[in-house]
Order: C-alpha cells, then sequence, then structure tokens
C-alpha cells in the first residue's frame, strides 16, 4: 500500500465528512483507514484551522464539514487532477 501524504489523508477525513454529513471519531477513524489517536489529531488540526466544526450531542462529539472546508477539499481535488 501507498503511503499517503498529509495533504491525501486531510483530503480523505474532510471527503468522508462530506459525505456523511455528520460523524463520530470512531466511524471516521473506520472510514480513512487510520488509528483512533491519529485521526483525533488530523481533527482536532482541521477543527483549529475551521474546516470541520466539532458538536456535542449528549456525550458523544459530532464532526461536521464548514463552508471552508468543503472550499478546501474542491481546491485538493483540483490539485489531484492536475497530478494525475
Amino acid at each position: 500500500m501507498k503511503k499517503r501524504t498529509r495533504y491525501e489523508i486531510y483530503s480523505d477525513v474532510l471527503e468522508v465528512v462530506r459525505r456523511k454529513g455528520k460523524i463520530s471519531i470512531t466511524k471516521l477513524s473506520y472510514s480513512v483507514q487510520m488509528p483512533v489517536d491519529r485521526t483525533k489529531r488530523v481533527v482536532n488540526l482541521l477543527v483549529s484551522k475551521g474546516l470541520l466544526k466539532e458538536e456535542n450531542i449528549g456525550d458523544k462529539k459530532i464532526y461536521r464539514l464548514t463552508e471552508r472546508g468543503g472550499a478546501l477539499l474542491e481546491a485538493l481535488r483540483t490539485v489531484r487532477k492536475f497530478m494525475d
């Protein structure tokens, strides 16, 4: 398996959150095929940059894509097209 770049991981995380609408960290980590602790670090970075939004529903944390995150996802897709 080819090692993913940092930006490919960001793109994968944003894409999964976009598709699911709202998602927990555990389901997200399964979807992007990364351990939960690494997924948490990536998600915390994306939240701090305003690309994902963290919401508390009861005792669970749920993540949603922000408008800015959607714009970055589109930009990363465009770059990927040029690189392929």
